[in-house]
């Protein structure tokens, strides 16, 4: 981003949002920027606030207290025309045609009947679904369906790409298939928020993170910046041997002869090194690495795995 971007009104604000159920609050006190033309990641485990604060943005929800901004104001229906949502919970017609199903969306986006049979016979191309234009939605694989649904969220060229979970249950081919496909939007302008599980997506697309657990921001800004705050470089050793517990590093894992080392304050490559060497340790391999969001991801999440999503 130059100077100038970082100067400019992010397209999206979020300031001192809380949001309660009840007498539960799932969300405090949260604010962050998202700013046109970037890919944001919403990053956090199931229940960490995530598809609340997206549907308090779009107005579905209202908010306990704060301000949620997209173009510097409120959300209301007419500016659907100038975004794309792609929810995690999937809302196409199922005993209804692909081909007419996408032109019905189509229409409701703005598009002229032709230009949307158009656009979306192209798309089908594209994502090698020419053969199922005359099948119903409900004949269709759920990874088939969520292309679809994709495409039903793209074809208008929306500002504001929001995305949750866009990839889920693809296998690699496709998923790198519709990663292409985000990042095109994103080249033709789109500002793209991400919700994804996919570290390596994140990494791969994305300018700034949010990490989000218990309706908290625990980690905010460039991926290199969330990296350095968790530590930044890591030492990956391949050796023999035993490797000595050392007050220049931290051990993060161990096993079948590899190993990753988080350096302590002070510490670099020369002293580390010396350091196994001189414990007897047949290093076989030493790289220096950033810690990766993966395990940025556990360090924060851990182990949870709650069902509910709020």
């Amino acid at each position: 981003m130059t100077s100038s971007d970082e100067a400019s009104e992010p397209l999206v604000h979020i300031k001192n949002f809380k949001m309660d159920f009840g007498d539960k609050t799932v969300i405090r006190d949260l604010s962050f920027d998202v700013r046109a033309g970037e890919t944001f990641g919403f990053l956090g485990s199931n229940g960490s606030g995530k598809t609340t604060t997206l549907r308090a943005l779009l107005g579905i929800h209202r908010p306990t207290g704060g301000v949620l901004h997209i173009g510097g104001r409120n959300f209301e229906p007419r500016d659907g025309s100038r975004l794309g949502y792609l929810p995690e919970e999937r809302g196409l017609y199922k005993k209804e045609k692909v081909l007419d199903v996408m032109v019905y969306f189509g229409r409701l986006k703005g598009l002229a009947k032709t230009h949307a049979r158009a656009w979306s016979l192209n798309y089908l191309e594209r994502v090698g679904l020419t053969d199922k234009a005359a099948v119903r939605l409900d004949k269709l694989s759920s990874g088939q369906q969520q292309k679809i649904q994709l495409g039903v969220t793209i074809m208008n060229n929306p500002e504001l790409l929001i995305l949750d979970e866009p990839t889920k249950g693809f296998d690699p081919v496709n998923r790198r298939l519709l990663m292409d496909i985000i990042e095109e939007n994103k080249e033709a302008g789109a500002t793209v928020i991400m919700v994804t599980h996919q570290m390596e997506e994140v990494e791969r697309l994305c300018d700034r993170v949010i990490l989000l657990k218990d309706g908290v921001s625990r980690a905010y800004g460039t991926v290199e910046e969330v990296q350095e705050q968790f530590g930044g470089t890591t030492y990956r050793v391949a050796y023999k041997g035993t490797l000595p517990r050392s007050r220049l590093y931290d051990l993060i894992h161990e096993g079948n002869g590899h190993a990753e080392l988080s350096p302590r304050p002070g510490a670099d490559e020369a002293t580390v090194l010396e350091e196994l060497v001189r414990a007897g340790v047949a290093v076989r391999s030493f790289t220096t690495a950033r810690v990766s969001l993966d395990e940025i991801f556990v360090q924060v999440y851990g182990e949870q795995h709650e069902i509910a999503e709020v």
